[in-house]
């Protein structure tokens, strides 16, 4: 069981009052850096003036000169973006953005994420050159593509390379490369998402063609391409600083009244039209619709959604995504409930390695998250090809939990084709004959690891009748949340269970009231592990460390705890313990 601890132990003894706002957000102040109600202010009242120059990006003038020489030329332009969320709003945003400039022959192109995998292919560069492609623009992707642009170099195709990922030791031969995480950059815009980079070249760009009236640069609304940042920023799960908060604000609005018809036809099926959005609403009901596209790969991909133009194709397309986020769940249950059988075999090893050729290659990411926070291990999952004899696996750690995958994944690196990612996610490739060395290595590991006890940090102790409308209302103004700056986890001490459901993909809906009232709290706990299911199953009084958030039902809106952690309250357990005694 995780360590609860609060991120500020001194939080009503010092520091500044901050009378405007309700008392458990005080410690959350606090503990941001905030020094007294000017400092917050000033962070909550940034405005699109305080954006960074695009062009203190490394390559950035020299990306704008290339385009420059391409529009003037009338040259035909690929856009190659990955086909992840980020990716896929940075190709839309990019499109938009050059056809608005005046650009007109403009070529995007994504890899399928089943068929070809992730990367700038080599081959890509070839059928571009057949197509008579005269500059490739990359997106969120390219920045280790050694091959691919070696390969353009020869064909005569100039690579200006966008990305936001850390670049290998020795970066491709790139015309151009626009990375604020390339050693040479001193912008200070390392935290951009791949649309984001995308966005500060528009945003340079426009101003370049302003300069010298050129194209139709008074065309070229930037507040119209940021319902592509907004989604990028909030999915790739980049820090919600700087000037990703700036542009998030006025982003979530521009998502809201987004002018592309499939965008706002989903917005609409999912009752978020004509609503102030907010970074929850995007990340959690509306950007896994559009991830299901990619995940299962059908005929309608993410892509097609944001680059349709006619509002009644869009109307009559939603039901299919809808249709196929909920093929996604099942499968992703049915799923979840195989790899948990083959675990039963493993529960005494110090990570699960999960290999099948019934696992569908889209969603074993999503797999290895759900294993990993109901088993507390790190864990791996993997689909077997059987022809191909290979394996393409994801794996992910349990939150509190500090090894590094990466680190994992390089001590059995004899054993892989090749693997990357982070520390708490990455992916894996082998041959189907490595998995029970790769096993073997993976436990030795994490067996030999020395690993720190999981703590969960909580902002405040917080009474029952200080969760209300007013703290709902004060969150509403500390929006957007996310990455580096994370909405603010309470802790509640001693409620009683009133019931408890258990919902489609085994996540928990449970209510609780106040000891001695009729008062009840709804809250949800997803993907519950084993000791959180038993510990609401035994009906106890419980401690619970929540986000507050707001729950919409039939046009009724209702306070609703989203659970971090549960536990059976301590002060009766010492009770109990001293009467067995």
């Amino acid at each position: 069981m995780k360590i609860w601890k609060a991120r500020d132990s001194n939080e009503l003894d010092s520091g500044p009052v901050f009378q405007d706002w309700p008392r458990p957000l005080k410690s959350y102040f606090i503990s941001r850096g905030f020094q007294d109600d000017d400092s917050l202010n000033s962070f909550l009242n940034e405005n699109l003036q305080s954006l960074k120059d695009p062009l203190l990006i490394h390559g950035m003038s020299e990306a704008c000169l290339r385009l420059e020489k391409a529009f003037r030329n009338n040259e035909k332009i690929c856009i190659y973006a990955d086909f992840d969320l980020d990716g896929t709003s940075g190709c839309a945003l990019l499109k938009k953005g050059l056809e608005d400039l005046g650009f007109l022959k403009l070529v995007p192109y994504q890899p399928k994420r089943l068929k070809d995998g992730y990367g700038f292919h080599s081959r890509v560069v070839d059928e571009m050159h057949a197509l008579g492609v005269g500059l490739i623009i990359t997106c969120d992707v390219g920045i280790t593509a050694s091959l691919a642009c070696t390969r353009a170099k020869e064909l005569g195709l100039d690579v200006i390379i966008t990305d936001h990922h850390l670049p290998a030791a020795e970066l491709p031969e790139a015309l151009i490369i626009v990375n604020p995480n390339q050693k040479c950059d001193s912008s200070g815009l390392g935290y951009l998402s791949g649309a984001g980079v995308a966005f500060t070249l528009m945003r340079a760009l426009k101003r370049h063609f302003t300069n010298l009236n050129l194209g139709k640069h008074k065309s070229l609304n930037l507040k119209e391409l940021l319902d592509c940042f907004t989604i990028a920023t909030l999915t790739d799960m980049v820090p919600l600083v700087g000037d990703n908060r700036v542009l998030i604000q006025v982003g979530l609005k521009a998502l809201a009244e987004t002018k592309r018809p499939g965008l706002s036809a989903l917005l609409s099926a999912l009752g978020l039209a004509d609503k102030e959005l907010t970074s929850s609403d995007v990340a959690i009901r509306f950007a896994p619709k559009l991830n299901a596209l990619s995940r299962l790969e059908g005929e309608l991909l993410p892509l097609d959604l944001f680059l349709m133009t006619d509002f009644e194709k869009a109307q009559s397309v939603i039901t299919q995504v809808l249709s196929q986020n909920q093929e996604r769940v099942n499968l992703q249950a049915e799923t979840l409930k195989e790899a948990l059988k083959i675990i039963e075999d493993q529960k005494n090893h110090s990570c699960h390695v999960v290999v099948s050729d019934q696992f569908h290659r889209g969603i074993i990411g999503l797999i290895a998250t759900s294993l990993s926070q109901q088993t507390q291990k790190p864990c791996f999952v993997a689909s077997l090809d059987p022809e191909e004899k290979k394996i393409v696996g994801s794996c992910r750690r349990p939150d509190g939990f500090e090894i590094s995958l990466v680190e994992a994944l390089t001590s059995v690196s004899g054993c892989l084709l090749r693997f990357g990612g982070h520390a708490q996610a990455a992916g894996f490739e082998a041959n189907a004959d490595q998995v029970e060395n790769l096993a073997q290595g993976l436990n030795h590991f994490f067996n030999s690891a020395e690993q720190k006890i999981s703590e969960l940090e909580f902002d405040s102790k917080i009474e029952w009748q200080e969760i209300n409308w007013e703290l709902v209302k004060s969150l509403n103004k500390l929006e957007p949340f996310g990455v580096g700056f994370d909405a603010p986890v309470f802790h509640l001490q001693n409620v009683d269970l009133k019931s408890f459901k258990t919902l489609k993909g085994g996540h928990l809906k449970f209510e609780v009231t106040r000891p001695h009232s009729n008062q009840t709290l709804a809250c949800l706990l997803f993907s519950p592990s084993p000791r959180q299911a038993e510990v609401i199953a035994h009906r106890g009084s419980l401690d619970l460390l929540f986000q507050v958030q707001v729950n919409e039902w039939k046009g009724r809106e209702t306070i609703q705890l989203l659970i971090e952690d549960v536990k059976e309250t301590q002060i009766f357990k010492s009770i109990e313990l001293e009467m067995n005694l």
